[in-house]
């Protein structure tokens, strides 16, 4: 064991006297204190305590003490920081050194400073109360050496050597200079003042969670701890800047995440100038808080956050794509969607690399946001009295700011975003359960279910019908100023043709289920009339019986439904729910040309294809067909051109075309590029679709094509509506006829003050406008 003795302590009279004992004799100049000491012979602790104070981290060659014949051991000061007193009387193990010390006294007689681990010089005394000049002590938390007088039993078992003693072994005759002067001492308080100099604990901050608590470290610290502290040691100013960078970069990650917006138009720096009251909330529990229960309260908020951070960055990408927030309940589903996405319009590569990026993101922001949030709890608490004070006067300009609705460019100065996120994600929750079951009710309703064939569609009997849905064909095509010029350039041509090969029709609006994407959730709304906004509602009308448009031409027993789908690459079981006999998806349609991006085919090839399989065919009932255009689907890039009909055959021809088109990353992050790509697309399907009626229809077929949904908002533009214009075209002027009263707009571009009605109306209106008897 060890013997350590305060420098105050007074000696222990019971205990024996050394073999030569000396008493207590006044102060003595260095060098007459060093002849004395040469010729009495006993062995001298100097430097001691500064080896040890030096070392903290257990390290036994830095932390053994010289020792010189005939003088006591003086320390470098006890907690107060002032000299040492020797203790007379206290055992001294001369054992083996006093050959040694001779050795090491200096030929001239003179006292040389021997180095120590602090590189402060230490003068030796014969006797006790010999005062040294002040050392720098330990930093806070680690073990002092021996005090003066007293030597462990560890350094006289190993008998180490100091690298100061080493050196003066060696030869070396000129003393180290001193690393530090008195001036920069340190605090000698060893267990630190949590309420001192921010920048004194600054080196420790950096040591993360755990670390300046107050606690004293192990002896035997882990190497890679013990490294870092003599990096500190080193470099204090580089630690010290390190450790205050990280803490600043914490604050700032932990305050973004608490003001980020769900929608990236409202990314400005008002919106990140704000008192978040979750963050004062937080820092006065993280105060009050004892260690371990900190601690794990830091780790919990910071997931929490982290989830939330990582929900919100959702929210942004289904507002841009979607036009809504991301739904916690419903919306996992859609990541398999988004990945074929991907991978059809950047790769297998692309998509793989895309999907490993997201995964490292949403770890990064976890682990990152719990860091983030421990740290400044430990920083807090080693700094108390200047946290305590700093949350008292954020919380008085928070509830002043609140009081008197403060605001800076509009946006109020005192914020609750993450509460008011918080609440709107449960409730959202509740709504889409309570929804669930709402609906289900809701589509077990019908005002046609119980129509008898004979009362259905009676206007309509003998035509050939086609329903057809054109990709991201919405408003923003027709009127936005970047892509309407071309748009209603086609359209106006392509109302010419019809006009000239004797067709004409009606145009209006309708306002779509969906916004930017999951076109399903619009057919199904058109063709059900119902309101299927979500994939929920998706899954209980398709499950169910619930007569569509085309379920009600095939309950009259007078038509043959077809389905051509060039989307829809694998198994379709929605098929029997809309009542579609035949269908014809991209592999039934004998497509050999290349993909493009997301499309399977071009759509001149889809309706030639339609023609050839089916159209063209003799059959013994008029046809009621369901025709998915896909070539408007985004990215646009590369898109098809129209070639001449007798050269479309297999799609081979398509190779070449798709070969020279753009990339999709050459227009996937420029908003104008893309307009004017969309454009393109929407008028390239708008073409094949009147090109195919004009040389295909006939006095019995009649038209009704619409978009699905307005295009992202990339192209459509923030804020756009959800409405899609819808045409109903026809050679039969009996059949416009019917529809008169609609308000509609003659031609295929429908003015922009006509009706507007919800796109699950249409289905109702279509079925009573043409001779179908409600029977609920």
């Amino acid at each position: 064991m060890s013997f350590t003795t305060n420098s105050r302590q007074l000696p222990n009279t019971d205990e024996a006297p050394p073999r030569d004992e000396t008493k207590p004799e006044p102060l003595a100049d260095a060098a007459t204190d060093t002849d004395e000491a040469t010729d009495t012979g006993e062995a001298t602790d100097t430097g001691a305590d500064e080896d040890a104070a030096a070392s903290g981290e257990g390290e036994a060659a830095a932390g053994a003490a010289p020792e010189t014949d005939g003088a006591a051991s003086i320390g470098s000061g006890g907690p107060e920081g002032t000299a040492a007193e020797a203790v007379p009387g206290a055992p001294a193990d001369t054992a083996g050194t006093g050959d040694r010390a001779e050795a090491d006294a200096p030929a001239d007689g003179s006292a040389e400073a021997v180095p120590s681990a602090v590189g402060t010089a230490a003068e030796t005394a014969p006797e006790a109360g010999t005062v040294t000049e002040p050392e720098p002590e330990a930093e806070a938390g680690t073990v002092t050496g021996p005090e003066a007088g007293t030597v462990t039993e560890t350094e006289a078992e190993t008998g180490t050597v100091t690298e100061a003693e080493a050196e003066a072994e060696a030869g070396a005759e000129e003393p180290v200079e001193a690393g530090s002067d008195a001036d920069s001492v340190p605090d000698p308080d060893p267990a630190g003042d949590p309420a001192g100099d921010p920048a004194g604990e600054a080196p420790d901050a950096a040591l993360g969670a755990g670390a300046g608590d107050g606690e004293e470290p192990p002896g035997d610290e882990p190497p890679v701890r013990g490294r870092w502290r003599g990096w500190r040691d080193r470099y204090p100013v580089a630690a010290r800047t390190l450790a205050w960078t990280t803490s600043v970069l914490a604050a700032a990650l932990v305050l973004f995440a608490l003001l980020m917006p769900s929608q990236s138009d409202k990314f400005q720096p008002a919106e990140f100038l704000r008192l978040p009251v979750e963050a004062i909330i937080g820092a006065a529990l993280l105060i009050l808080l004892p260690r371990v229960p900190r601690i794990a309260l830091s780790v919990l908020a910071g997931l929490a956050l982290g989830v939330l951070t990582v929900l919100n960055i959702l929210d942004i990408g289904f507002n841009e794509y979607l036009g809504r927030g991301f739904n916690v309940i419903l919306d996992w589903a859609l990541f398999a969607d988004a990945q074929s996405y991907l991978q059809d319009t950047f790769g297998h590569g692309g998509a793989l690399g895309i999907a490993a990026l997201a995964v490292a993101l949403v770890i990064a922001v976890l682990a990152l946001m719990t860091l983030s949030v421990v740290r400044l709890g430990n920083l807090a608490a080693r700094n108390t009295q200047n946290a305590t004070r700093t949350t008292l006067v954020l919380a008085v300009a928070w509830v002043t700011c609140s009081t008197l609705g403060v605001q800076n460019t509009g946006v109020p100065i005192a914020s609750e975003q993450t509460t008011t996120v918080v609440q709107d994600r449960a409730e959202a929750v509740r709504q889409t359960l309570r929804d669930e079951a709402e609906f289900a009710k809701v589509a077990k309703k019908d005002n046609f279910a119980n129509t008898p064939p004979s009362q259905l569609l009676t206007d309509l009997r003998g035509k050939d019908m086609i329903v057809t849905f054109i990709e991201s064909y919405g408003r923003s095509a027709i009127e936005d100023p970047v892509m309407a010029p071309g748009v209603d350039a086609t359209l106006t041509a392509e109302n010419e043709k019809l006009t000239q090969a004797g067709f004409a029709a009606k145009s209006g609006w309708l306002t779509s289920a969906t916004y930017g994407g999951s076109s399903w959730l619009g057919h199904s709304t058109f063709l059900s009339g119902l309101w299927i906004s979500n994939q929920q509602r998706y899954r209980t009308v398709t499950a169910g019986d619930h007569l569509t448009l085309v379920g009600a031409f095939k309950k009259t027993g007078d038509y043959d439904t077809v389905g051509v789908m060039p989307g829809i690459q694998k198994g379709w079981p929605e098929q029997n729910f809309y009542g579609i006999d035949k269908l014809y998806d991209s592999k039934h349609l004998g497509y050999k040309g290349p993909k493009f991006s997301w499309s399977t085919m071009p759509d001149q090839y889809a309706l030639a294809a339609y023609e050839r399989l089916v159209h063209s065919k003799k059959h013994d009932k008029p046809l009621m067909s369901t025709i998915i255009l896909t070539s408007s689907h985004q990215p646009w890039a590369p898109i098809p051109e129209t070639v001449p009909d007798d050269q479309v055959g297999d799609g081979s021809v398509y190779k070449a075309i798709e070969k020279a088109g753009k990339r999709p990353g050459d227009i996937i992050t420029s908003s104008p590029k893309s307009k004017v790509e969309y454009g393109k697309s929407i008028s390239y399907s708008v073409t094949s679709l009147i090109d195919f009626l004009v040389k295909h229809g006939n006095e019995n077929t009649v038209l009704i094509y619409l978009g699905d949904h307005q295009p992202i908002a990339r192209v459509s533009g923030d804020h756009a509506s959800r409405d899609v214009p819808v045409s109903i075209v026809a050679k039969d002027p009996k059949v416009l006829e019917k529809i008169a009263d609609w308000g509609w707009t003659d031609g295929l571009q429908p003015e922009h003050d006509a009706p507007v009605w919800k796109m699950d109306s249409f289905r109702d209106r279509f079925l009573t406008a043409y001779g179908s008897t409600p029977h609920p």
